[in-house]
């Protein structure tokens, strides 16, 4: 009865505790960990359907981020942007189209009152839901504004901390409704938007019909780019620019139905937006219009007094015209 068991533990082993489920799933073997710490001071609240949209970039998921971050006011224009992050002018704007694609921006031109023309541009934390609070534009920025939304509030300096707005009175909402706001916007968007053509200086109708008889025509030479009517429609301003500057129909063709994807060409209309707008040729050298040459009228002989002078048609020269002695 004296001898110790030594096999037995001295106590009882407690159980390691792990995260072996978040919100009820088990957390796969190599995940991400978090060591969150919470936020007391400069932070934004920024929704998921944002830094976790299945269909933006992830440099427009970061300037998404970065943009709903800045103080109202603050210009987001795409050259204070460009000294701001290390990539180019071109992907910055291509970034900020797909976040306008997807309602997460708003930009429109508008004029402030010392004349200059600004580009006023919405941030939506929440794109669907509109109530947005108008902020004045300020004068020294540079081209653009931000928007904030209702309820939104700023925490620290030069960050914000967004709220949502307090309920209203009391209202069944419609189930549709409901329904609609249930689904995120990229489910309810009909299709992706196209990126944006050049317009021609002036819309000649001759020369949008026949961009879009050149649109129309191009399956003909690659049955990969048989356009819908609505691309068509898109596309023909940019058709129209070209040709614009005196370039030739076929030179356009080619231009667009050249050294295309072997494969995985899933957006031609895409394709051909990318390429009107970066291969846009320049517009032709003025030229001097040449001076209409001097007309001159054979010979003549005067039915008066048999003297040669230069006319378009027999007839009499100027002194033997009537009326020409009396005036004399």
């Amino acid at each position: 009865m004296d001898t110790k068991n030594l096999s037995a533990p001295p106590r009882a082993q407690s159980r390691v505790a792990t995260n072996r489920h978040a919100k009820g799933r088990p957390v796969r073997a190599g995940g991400v960990i978090h060591d969150n710490t919470r936020h007391t001071d400069r932070f934004t609240v920024i929704g998921n359907h944002l830094t976790q949209h299945p269909n933006l970039s992830g440099l427009a998921i970061g300037l998404g981020a970065h943009i709903q971050s800045l103080p109202a006011g603050h210009p987001v224009d795409i050259r204070s942007l460009t000294r701001r992050f290390p990539e180019g002018a071109t992907r910055i704007a291509a970034a900020l189209r797909e976040l306008e694609a997807h309602g997460y921006l708003r930009r429109t031109r508008e004029r402030v009152p010392g004349g200059r023309i600004v580009t006023r541009t919405v941030s939506c934390n929440q794109p669907g839901r509109r109530g947005a609070v108008e902020l004045p534009i300020r004068s020294g920025a540079a081209g653009a504004t931000i928007r904030g939304d209702a309820g939104a509030g700023r925490e620290g300096e030069g960050e914000s901390e967004q709220h949502p707005a307090p309920p209203g009175p009391a209202a069944t909402p419609d189930p549709r409704e409901r329904r609609e706001r249930r689904e995120p916007p990229e489910r309810r968007a009909p299709g992706r938007v196209l990126p944006e053509v050049p317009h021609p200086a002036r819309p000649v109708p001759a020369l949008l019909q026949a961009a879009t008889d050149l649109l129309a025509g191009l399956h003909h030479h690659e049955p990969r780019l048989l356009l819908s009517a609505r691309d068509t429609a898109h596309l023909a301003p940019g058709v129209a620019a070209w040709l614009e500057r005196d370039v030739s129909p076929g030179a356009v063709r080619l231009a667009l139905t050249r050294d295309l994807p072997s494969e995985g060409l899933r957006r031609p209309a895409a394709l051909l937006a990318h390429r009107l707008t970066v291969q846009l040729p320049p517009p032709p050298p003025f030229r001097t219009p040449a001076s209409s040459p001097d007309i001159r009228h054979p010979l003549q002989t005067c039915d008066g007094c048999e003297r040669a002078f230069r006319a378009p048609g027999p007839g009499r020269c100027r002194d033997c015209r009537p009326g020409s002695r009396s005036a004399a």
